[in-house]
């Protein structure tokens, strides 16, 4: 009897035990959608950034001004933050110098283990400022890319752990990395570096905000690690990896197209139609509906949310952008703010279908851009809208 108590005992410690280590394991950053007051990286009245640590100082960049949190007219940016109120401004520079932040993990990342992670980034088209080989005032506009790496100091680059493509895109997309460490990592530094292999070091700008936590999955051939049973698990996750409470499916199950006769398929929007669509056109997401004063997006909504999945799934090549609007009656901040976080919602929830983040950028334009006469309430009822516009079809 005792032999059977002991056997039943073992079998449920390692059930136990396989389970606890199969979690998955989440690493919050602090700070992670850079929420600060707005400042210009100049060197008078510098006061850091929350939970950031500038590394221009122990690259040995000395001289050079730290990185900004935007909006606020800054360079003559303006583009709304894409999560909460504030957002990082790094630029690379004609001298050879780049900007960089880095913060201590409050856990490490494990060498050999595989981690997601998921970052909103952008480029400023305008962003002027004085050149530091002829100082005349120039525009710090080419693409660069965002390095991500990894040390067990404070803006130490031991490992290069992921490298985005070079930042075009002037409003707001999301651009997923896969780390798998050859080092345990302590320390993590977001950097703006040049597209390489390149003659010589230029002027550009990126534009960074709403990041994940860092999360670990299974590597290649592995078995599918067991959710975090954290409270917080879900506050800060990758898209993809975050609960869903309605229809849409993780994006790693979406791998083909799924066999859905063309003529089945929903058409509330009929000007999705591949043969009409031009570079440049904006459409009118029709029975898109969001609580009010939120972002939050209606279960009624998911029916035309899914026919745009759908013309995206089937047609690859093509790039749009998701803007938000609103009414011209609270204020351009606040207007600002919800047309963003709207704007991103839907792009988020068509990731998480399994669009190609690649494919799709998310912008506010706020009250910029009305359609209607606000003075009445069917026109602010037209203008509060979100829009599909075209940016290529040969992508």
């Amino acid at each position: 009897m005792k032999k059977h108590i002991a056997i039943l005992t073992f079998l449920a410690w390692m059930i136990s035990s396989q389970f606890i280590f199969s979690q998955i394991d989440t690493v919050f950053l602090r700070n992670p959608s850079f929420e600060d007051t707005p400042k210009r990286g100049t060197n008078e009245y510098w006061s850091g950034i929350k939970n950031w640590t500038d590394c221009a100082p122990i690259q040995g960049f000395r001289g050079e001004t730290p990185p900004d949190i935007h909006p606020n007219g800054w360079w003559e940016n303006d583009l709304p933050a894409s999560d909460g109120k504030t957002y990082l401004g790094m630029v690379t520079r004609d001298n050879d110098t780049y900007e960089s932040v880095s913060q201590r993990l409050d856990e490490e990342l494990k060498a050999g283990k595989c981690y997601t992670f998921v970052i909103n980034l952008a480029r400023a088209p305008r962003y002027i400022s004085l050149t530091r080989t002829t100082g005349v005032e120039a525009n710090y506009n080419t693409p660069v890319v965002l390095r991500i790496w990894g040390g067990s100091t404070l803006c130490q680059e031991m490992e290069l752990l992921g490298e985005s493509s070079p930042v075009s895109n002037s409003s707001w997309q999301i651009f997923n990395f896969d780390f798998k460490p050859k080092n345990n990592i302590r320390y993590i530094t977001f950097s703006a570096f040049y597209k390489t292999p390149t003659l010589f070091p230029y002027n550009g700008n990126l534009l960074i905000d709403g990041g994940s936590a860092i999360i670990q999955e299974a590597c290649p051939g592995e078995t599918p690690l067991l959710a975090s049973n954290s409270r917080n698990a879900d506050k800060k996750l990758p898209p993809h990896k975050q609960k869903q409470s309605s229809s849409p499916k993780p994006a790693q199950q979406e791998t083909k197209p799924k066999e859905t006769p063309a003529e089945k398929i929903p058409k509330i929007m009929t000007e999705l139609s591949r043969t009409d669509l031009k570079e440049g056109q904006t459409i009118e997401i029709k029975n898109l509906y969001f609580s009010e004063d939120s972002s939050s997006i209606s279960l009624s909504s998911f029916e035309v949310l899914d026919e745009v999945y759908n013309f995206l799934l089937y047609n690859k090549n093509i790039i749009v952008e998701i803007g938000g609007h609103t009414n011209n009656i609270p204020s351009h901040e606040y207007c600002d703010k919800l047309s963003t976080l709207r704007a991103k919602a839907v792009a988020e929830y068509l990731v998480r279908k399994g669009i190609a983040p690649d494919k799709i950028q998310f912008k506010g334009y706020g009250k910029k851009q009305p359609i209607a006469d606000n003075k009445t309430p069917s026109g602010r009822k037209r203008n509060q809208r979100v829009e599909i516009k075209i940016l290529s079809t040969k992508g």
